[in-house]
Order: structure tokens, then C-alpha cells, then sequence
């Protein structure tokens, strides 16, 4: 009866955890909201999918569903159930470096490459032409993107991996007693 219990709490303290991850990933992209595309999104992402793997997705889905209840649910909002699935499978892909030069110049690098992703449903569409205007008019803030991924990664990478490995280990030691 008490392993019943535990695992309820268990699975309980899990799915809060998640919620409360998604909560921050969307406090995060409104709290920064003033600066064109400046945002920690990215770099929360690739330290909760270094520290949770593959259950990295559900918060990246919850924080997707969150936007659209918010933001309404666009041609933009398609794009964010892959694209920040893509940087996911990017850290699962990587997983083994432990820079955070590195994982700035990923990050930086997910955000050139941003408005180009964001274009793809525009290609399905209108075709070439309408991908092509999309992405090009929106190249000055991917230029910004990239500068502020680098930079708030290179920044937050570090203290934040160490907060959440420490929270992460208490919550596998609370599992475990």
C-alpha cells in the first residue's frame, strides 16, 4: 500500500516538475517579450533536454499548447511543434559536449536558421516564392536571434544546468527513499 503511495507521489512530483518547466519556458519568452526575438527559450531547451532526455518533449508540447492558448493558434503555431522539437533532437544528438561556448555556438545557430524553419509551411502553402519572401523579410531578426541565443546561452547555460542536475538528482534521491 505504501509503494502505491510512493508511486503516486512519485509520478505526481514528476508531472509538476514538467508543468512547472513549461510555466518557465513561456515566463521566459513573454517576460523578454519587448525585445525582438530575444528570448531563453532555446537555451532552456537544450539544459532540459541534456538533463531529461527524451521527457524533454512534453514540456516542449505543453509550452507549444500554452503559446497557442495565448497567441491564438496561427501558421506560426505549426511551426513551433517541430521546430523546437528539431533543437531537442539536436541536444539528444550531441548530448556528450559539456561547453557552453559550444552549445552558445548551436543555440546561435539554431536562431539563423530559425526564420528559414519557420518558412517551411509557407513553402507547402504558397510555393517557393511566398517560403522565400517569408524567410528573407525576416532575416534581420534572425540575425538577432542568433546573437541572443549566443549570448544568453553562454550566459545561463552553466547556472542553470547546475540548478537543475541538483534539483533533478534531489528529486531521483526522493524516488529512491
Amino acid at each position: 500500500m505504501q509503494t502505491n503511495q510512493k508511486s503516486r507521489s512519485n509520478k505526481t512530483v514528476h508531472m509538476v516538475t514538467m508543468g512547472v518547466l513549461s510555466a518557465i519556458l513561456l515566463v521566459g519568452q513573454l517576460g523578454l517579450s519587448f525585445l525582438p526575438n530575444i528570448e531563453p527559450v532555446s537555451t532552456l531547451i537544450i539544459v532540459y533536454t541534456l538533463i531529461y532526455r527524451k521527457q524533454v518533449f512534453p514540456i516542449i508540447y505543453t509550452f507549444v499548447l500554452l503559446e497557442g492558448i495565448i497567441f491564438g493558434f496561427g501558421i506560426w503555431w505549426s511551426t513551433y511543434l517541430y521546430i523546437w522539437s528539431i533543437l531537442a533532437i539536436i541536444v539528444l544528438i550531441f548530448q556528450k559536449i559539456d561547453s557552453a561556448l559550444l552549445w552558445s555556438v548551436i543555440s546561435g545557430a539554431f536562431g539563423l536558421v530559425f526564420g528559414a524553419l519557420c518558412a517551411i509551411p509557407y513553402l507547402i502553402s504558397g510555393g517557393p516564392g511566398a517560403a522565400f519572401a517569408y524567410w528573407s523579410a525576416g532575416i534581420p531578426y534572425d540575425i538577432l536571434h542568433c546573437g541572443g541565443n549566443f549570448v544568453l546561452t553562454l550566459i545561463l547555460y552553466n547556472p542553470v544546468l547546475r540548478l537543475l542536475k541538483h534539483l533533478h538528482a534531489a528529486q531521483q534521491n526522493r524516488q529512491i527513499n
